[in-house]
């Protein structure tokens, strides 16, 4: 029997270490059917997992989609909806990052289900690091069959100014807290 798998949804929030408490409202602030990609990668293996156990229950009473920043088979184990990674597989719900046509490429080849495109605007997560823009965002968008998800200085208005010009959806750490 084929693993569930889940409508790909168009809004979705990353959780981050900065977060702190504000964590627990802003799940709480996702519309059903949103997605989480669950990072907190700098907190030591238990403690992280632990973090993943309590953001799974909510995710699961709320009727979001969670997926484990991190390997296919470590989200396998702990129990995520998928994972976001470099080489996802399918048949498991699988997002990659993208900074750039090249990895747009190695995206459509690994099997992702989407692709989160980054960064569209300055973030406050990668300081200083050069944006995309509008304009570059919309032809790398438009390069390919897959869903494209805005990343990078996004809120609900500049997420809305990307779907018009070509983005599936929209991620955010900021927005939601």
């Amino acid at each position: 029997m084929q693993p569930r798998q889940p409508e790909l949804p168009s809004l979705w929030m990353m959780t981050d270490e900065r977060q702190g408490e504000a964590l627990w409202p802003a799940l709480h602030r996702l519309p059903p059917g949103s997605g989480i990609i669950f990072r907190h990668k700098t907190l030591p293996g238990k403690a992280r997992r632990r973090l993943f156990d309590k953001v799974r229950r909510i995710a699961r009473i709320r009727g979001l989609i969670l997926l484990l920043a991190g390997g296919d088979a470590k989200a396998r184990r702990w129990g995520a909806d998928g994972a976001h990674h470099r080489r996802p597989h399918a048949p498991r719900l699988g997002t990659a990052p993208a900074h750039d046509l090249r990895e747009i490429r190695a995206a459509e080849r690994s099997g992702a289900a989407a692709i989160f495109l980054s960064p569209l605007h300055p973030t406050r997560s990668h300081p200083g690091a050069p944006a995309l823009g509008r304009m570059r965002f919309a032809a790398l968008a438009r390069s390919t069959r897959l869903p494209v998800i805005a990343l990078g200085g996004v809120d609900g208005l500049r997420g809305k100014a990307a779907m018009a010009v070509g983005a599936h959806g929209w991620a955010a750490i900021d927005a939601w807290m």
